[in-house]
C-alpha cells in the first residue's frame, strides 16, 4: 500500500522522532510511505478559534498533497479528527462544492495510526519489543471524535516484554486542548494535576498516548515534578525492536 504521511505541525517542529518512527514502522510492515513536502497545517487551530476562512487554503493544500495516495496516516488523533470532521464543511461554508467533494474523498482515506494498523492493514502484532512498564492515556480526539476504542491498547498488548498497566480515570482529559490550556490556564493546570496523579499511581516508567500535544502537556508536568516518568508516543513504542534495546 502507498501511504502518505501527514507529519503534523508538532512532529515537524518539536517531535521529529514521532514522524520517523511512523515511517520506520510502516516500512517494516512492507508499505511504501511518501512524504509530500508541500503539506502544511491541517487547519484545526484556525477552525477551532473561529477563523475557518483562513483554513480554506490549508484544506485545498491538503487535498493537493495527498489525493494520490491509497491512504494517509497521521500520528495524531487530533489532526485526523480535523481532516475527517472539518475539511469538507470548511469548503462548503466557503461555497466551494468541488473542493468539498475532493476533501471528503481524501478525508475518507485518512487515518490515525492505530486505525490504519488495526482496521485497514489488519495487524495488531507489529513485531515490537519494549521492555518497560507502560500506561496509556487515550486522547480526547482519538477517543471521542475518531472513536478508536481500544485499538491502541490492542497494539500495546502485543508488544513483546511490555508491561501494560491500566491508567485510573483514563478517559479524563489531560487539560491541554490546544488554546484551552492558554485561555483557561488554571482549569487546565488542575486537570493536569489529576492526570499526573493517576499516571504516577501506576508506577509506570512510561506514559504513552497517540497525540504529541497531550504528551507535551503531561510530560511537562511530570518533568517539573521530577517524577522520572517519561512520555513516549505510541508510534515510537511500536517502532521499537530488540535491536534498539540491545
Amino acid at each position: 500500500m502507498r501511504i502518505g504521511l501527514l507529519v503534523t505541525c508538532l512532529a515537524d517542529g518539536l517531535f521529529p522522532q514521532v514522524g520517523k518512527a511512523t515511517v520506520q514502522l510502516l516500512e517494516r510492515l512492507g508499505h511504501e510511505v511518501g512524504f509530500p513536502r508541500e503539506q502544511s497545517c491541517c487547519g484545526q487551530m484556525h477552525t477551532n478559534t473561529g477563523y475557518g476562512r483562513f483554513a480554506l487554503p490549508l484544506v485545498r493544500g491538503y487535498v493537493d498533497a495527498f489525493e494520490g495516495y491509497d491512504a494517509v496516516v497521521a500520528p495524531s488523533g487530533s489532526c485526523v479528527g480535523s481532516v475527517r470532521h472539518q475539511h469538507r464543511q470548511i469548503a462548503l461554508d466557503a461555497g466551494d462544492t468541488a473542493l468539498a467533494e475532493q476533501a471528503g474523498e481524501v478525508a475518507s482515506r485518512t487515518y490515525e495510526l492505530s486505525e490504519l494498523l488495526v482496521d485497514v492493514l489488519g495487524v495488531t502484532d507489529v513485531g515490537a519489543y519494549y521492555p518497560h512498564r507502560v500506561t496509556y492515556h487515550p486522547t480526547c480526539h482519538s477517543l471521542r471524535v475518531l472513536r478508536v476504542g481500544d485499538k491502541p491498547l490492542q497494539l500495546l498488548r502485543a508488544v513483546a516484554a511490555l508491561d501494560l498497566v491500566e491508567l485510573p480515570e483514563a478517559e479524563s482529559c489531560c487539560g491541554f486542548g490546544g488554546t484551552f490550556a492558554v485561555k483557561n490556564a488554571d482549569v487546565s493546570a488542575a486537570m493536569l494535576a489529576d492526570k499526573m496523579r493517576n499516571v504516577t499511581s501506576t508506577r509506570a516508567d512510561v506514559c504513552s498516548a497517540s497525540d504529541s500535544s497531550c504528551l507535551m502537556h503531561i510530560g511537562g508536568g511530570l518533568g517539573r515534578l521530577h517524577t522520572g516518568v517519561r512520555t513516549v508516543h505510541l508510534a515510537e513504542i511500536l517502532a521499537s525492536t530488540r535491536a534498539d534495546a540491545a
